[in-house]
């Protein structure tokens, strides 16, 4: 009986802590999990969260669904091109000039 609350418990606080997950934190994951290297995944997230809508972020979010592949197995020109089919020229600059400003940096 108390394993079930011990259990329910767990769940609840795992829950809390990924919603205080902030859309920059949100967005560097997805874009490490999109095939980003860290240190660049990081940058980009940070110059892109104050440039994009909430509504776009979701959309950028979005694109670790399309594959799955390790911290930086991914080419800024691949990156590039998913992020064209998203088909909005507004995410598709702020992607291709914070792409080439933490590609330099890193």
């Amino acid at each position: 009986m108390i394993n079930k609350y011990i259990l329910a418990l767990g769940l609840c606080s795992t829950m809390l802590i990924a919603s205080c997950a902030t859309p920059q934190t949100q967005l560097r994951t997805a874009l490490t999990d999109a095939g980003l290297s860290k240190p660049v995944a990081g940058c980009m997230a940070e110059r892109m969260v104050d440039r994009l809508s909430l509504l776009q972020l979701n959309k950028l979010r979005g694109l670790k669904k399309l594959k799955n592949k390790d911290a930086g197995d991914i080419s800024m020109n691949e990156f590039i091109k998913k992020t064209k089919a998203l088909q909005d020229p507004e995410i598709l600059g702020v992607v291709s000039s914070s792409g080439l400003i933490c590609a330099v940096k890193s």
